[in-house]
C-alpha cells in the first residue's frame, strides 16, 4: 500500500509502510549506511506527518517482512492479542502518541495493553515522539520481574555487576565482584562476558559466582554470557546456571547469524526453568539487543534499524525474561555516530521495550572511535533514571578491559540513586544493610569494614 503527502506543492510518495517507517526515522548513521534514510529534513518531516495519519489497523494487515519468510513476523502476528488491541484499534499513529501522553493513561492501562501492541506499532509511534515524550511515556510503565530478588519496582534502580577480565582470571574477576558489591552493585545480576566460550571456562566462572553468592547469602543471580548452546550443555551437566543469556535480533536471518532460532531459545528456556533455582520467581532468561545488528548481518530486509530493534523485543517477550538490555552504543559509529544519536536511540529502545511489557535496561555505553564521551553518558544515565529504567551496567572505572568499550561505573549507580532517591532491589538492599555496606538510610557506609568480603578474593577452584 502506497502512502502520499503533499507539502509546498511537492508530492512525497512512500511505496509501502516499510519505506514510510524508514523515512520517518530520526537521522542516524546506520540508516544512511543502508540507504534507508530520508533525503532531507523536509522529506523526514513529511514522512512523519504521513505516518501520523496511518491507522493502527494497517500494521496488522501489512507485514514489513513477509509472514512466509520470517519466523519473527509469524511470532508477532500469531501471538497478537486482538482483545487488548481493541482499546486502541480506532486510533492513528499520531492519535496513539497523544493518547499515550494523556493523563487518562497510566501504568495499569499500559500493562493491560502490552499484548495488543506489535513492535511495528510501537516503533512507529516512537518516531513521532520527542526525547521528552519518550521519557514521559516510559516513566508510566512498571515492569517487574523476579528470580532471587525483585527488579523493576517503582522507586528502585538496579545494576548488572560486570566484572569482565581479558583472560577470565578468577582472582581478577573475584576482585571486581567484591569491588562492585562494596558499592551496592549487582542486584540485577552478576554477569560475566567470558573471554572464551569454552564450556570448561564458563563452568569455572559459574562456580565462582555461585560460591561467592552462597558463602555470603547474596540475594542475586548469576549469568555467564556465553552462547545459548554452551549454556544448554552445562545445564545438562548440572552446572549452577541461574539465567540463560543470548543476543537476539529482530529478523530470522539476524538470529541465524547469532546461531539461534525460536526453537533453540525455547529449548534453553525450558531447560533453565527445569533447574528451579529461583527463590522468589522464575524469570530465567537474559537477552541483549542493539540497533544495527540486523544491518551488520545483512539481514534487515530494508527495514530501518530502530524498527528491527523493536522487533527483537517480540522475541524477548516470548520467553518472560528477567532482564533485557539494549547495548546501545556498543556496535559502533557506523550505526549510531555520536552522543546525540546514542542518547536518542537509548530513549527509544527503553520506551519501546517498556510498552511491549519488557523489563528494559540499557548499557549506557560507547566505543572509543565514536563521537561521544563520558559527559554524553552522564546525560543519558540521568535521563534513563528519570524515565524509570530498570537497570544499567556497573563496571570498574566504567572501562571494560575485556570488551574494550566505555560504560557506566559502580559510582555512577550510586550517583543516580542519590540524586533521584532510588533504591536497589528490596531484598538486595536489606542484604547490603545487614552486611554494613549500606546504612539504615540506604546510603553507602564509608566506615564499613570489608575484611570478610575481601577474603573471598583468595577463592580457589
Amino acid at each position: 500500500m502506497a502512502y502520499r503527502h503533499t507539502i509546498k506543492g511537492k508530492v512525497y510518495k512512500f511505496d509501502d509502510l516499510r519505506t514510510l517507517l524508514a523515512k520517518a526515522s530520526p537521522y542516524r548513521s546506520g540508516d544512511v549506511l543502508a540507504g534507508l534514510n530520508a533525503d532531507s529534513y523536509e522529506h523526514r518531516i513529511c514522512a512523519q506527518m504521513t505516518l501520523a495519519d496511518v491507522p493502527l489497523k494497517n500494521f496488522l494487515s501489512e507485514a514489513l517482512i513477509p509472514y512466509e519468510e520470517d519466523e519473527i513476523t509469524r511470532l508477532i502476528i500469531d501471538t497478537h492479542s486482538a482483545a487488548a488491541f481493541d482499546v486502541i484499534s480506532h486510533l492513528t499513529v499520531g492519535g496513539l502518541r497523544d493518547w499515550l501522553l494523556s493523563d487518562d493513561v497510566d501504568g495499569a492501562v499500559l500493562t493491560t495493553l502490552a499484548p495488543g501492541f506489535t513492535p511495528e506499532i510501537v516503533a512507529a509511534v516512537s518516531k513521532l515522539m520527542s526525547n521528552q515524550d519518550l521519557i514521559a511515556v516510559a516513566k508510566k510503565c512498571e515492569v517487574v520481574t523476579r528470580f532471587r530478588n525483585t527488579i523493576g519496582l517503582k522507586g528502585h534502580f538496579s545494576t548488572r555487576l560486570q566484572p569482565n577480565h581479558p583472560t577470565d582470571d578468577v582472582k581478577g574477576i573475584a576482585a571486581s565482584i567484591i569491588d562492585g558489591l562494596l558499592y551496592g552493585s549487582g542486584d540485577a545480576v552478576i554477569g560475566i562476558n567470558p573471554a572464551t566460550d569454552s564450556p570448561a571456562a564458563v563452568n569455572s566462572l559459574l562456580e565462582l559466582i555461585d560460591y561467592l553468592r552462597r558463602q555470603f547469602d547474596i540475594p542475586t543471580q548469576s549469568c555467564v554470557l556465553c552462547h545459548v548452546t554452551t549454556t544448554i550443555g552445562l545445564i545438562n551437566k548440572n552446572a549452577p546456571v541461574d539465567l540463560t543469556f543470548q543476543s537476539i535480533g529482530g529478523t530470522e536471518r539476524t538470529n541465524a547469524s547469532f546461531g539461534v532460532n525460536l526453537a533453540l531459545l525455547e529449548e534453553a528456556y525450558q531447560a533453565t526453568l527445569s533447574l528451579n533455582r529461583g527463590s522468589v520467581g522464575n524469570n530465567v532468561m537474559y537477552f541483549e539487543t542493539g540497533q544495527g545488528s540486523s544491518l551488520s548481518a545483512d539481514a534487515h530486509y530494508g527495514v530501518d534499524q530502530q524498527t528491527c530493534e523493536v522487533r527483537a523485543y517480540a522475541v524477548a517477550r516470548r520467553f518472560n525474561p528477567l532482564l533485557v538490555n539494549t547495548v546501545v552504543g556498543f556496535i559502533g559509529p557506523e550505526y549510531l555516530y555520536d552522543g546525540k544519536q546514542i542518547i536518542r536511540a537509548a530513549l527509544e529502545d527503553h520506551c519501546c521495550g517498556k510498552l511491549l511489557g519488557l523489563p528494559m535496561g540499557v548499557d549506557v555505553c560507547y566505543t572509543n572511535h565514536a563521537e561521544a564521551d563520558q559527559d554524553d553518558m552522564d546525560n543519558l544515565l540521568t535521563l534513563l533514571g528519570v524515565a524509570g529504567c530498570n537497570f544499567v551496567m556497573g563496571i570498574p572505572g566504567s572501562d571494560d578491559i575485556m570488551l574494550n568499550y566505555q560504560s557506566t561505573s559502580f559510582h555512577d549507580a550510586l550517583y543516580l540513586r542519590k540524586v533521584l532517591g532510588l533504591k536497589p532491589a528490596p531484598e538486595f538492599e536489606q542484604w547490603l544493610i545487614k552486611q554494613g555496606i549500606f546504612n539504615q538510610s540506604g546510603q553507602l557506609n564509608h566506615h564499613h569494614n570489608p575484611a570478610k568480603l575481601l577474603k573471598a578474593i583468595n577463592y580457589e577452584r
